[in-house]
């Protein structure tokens, strides 16, 4: 899967006008948060975001961020939807943890190469560590559904 596929797939989760007051990353537009879209120069209403600058954005502090073109395919853009909503660190270490390598949050040459042995089955592993990890986090009580048809439909897409 290529970066513009996945963008326009990530859209479907993230996509839109959001200022929900329990959410905290407050104020979002295509998933970007007001703090994130002014750390990288936007200083308008976060209504007017442009769709452009948040795919620059999800290339840079995203899909860069966890060598996403250096993945198998099978097992992208589970890493790069799991990224953008729990952070990149996070989403290494369940890929980690889902293809036997040290959980660090590091995404190194040894990572890489479990991942590309490790079969299609990771993918399955790697949700199953994200949706378990996330019954722990604050907002479940909150986002419990959300998140789990998020994860539900990257399952369904294997």
């Amino acid at each position: 899967m290529n970066f513009d596929t996945a963008f326009d797939r990530l859209m479907g989760h993230e996509g839109g006008y959001s200022n929900n007051p329990a959410d905290p990353g407050g104020e979002t537009m295509w998933g970007v948060t007001k703090r994130v879209a002014a750390a990288n120069g936007f200083t308008g209403s976060m209504k007017d975001l442009p769709r452009d600058f948040a795919k620059s954005v999800y290339r840079r502090q995203y899909w860069d961020a966890v060598k996403a073109d250096q993945l198998p395919e099978f097992i992208t853009f589970d890493v790069f939807d799991a990224a953008v909503n729990s952070g990149v660190s996070q989403s290494i270490k369940w890929l980690q943890r889902a293809v036997g390598a040290n959980p660090d949050g590091v995404l190194g040459p040894a990572t890489i190469a479990a991942a590309s042995t490790a079969g299609p089955t990771a993918a399955a592993r790697f949700n199953g560590w994200r949706l378990s990890d996330m019954t722990d986090m604050g907002g479940w009580p909150t986002f419990n559904k959300g998140w789990a048809r998020r994860i539900a439909s990257n399952l369904k897409a294997l």
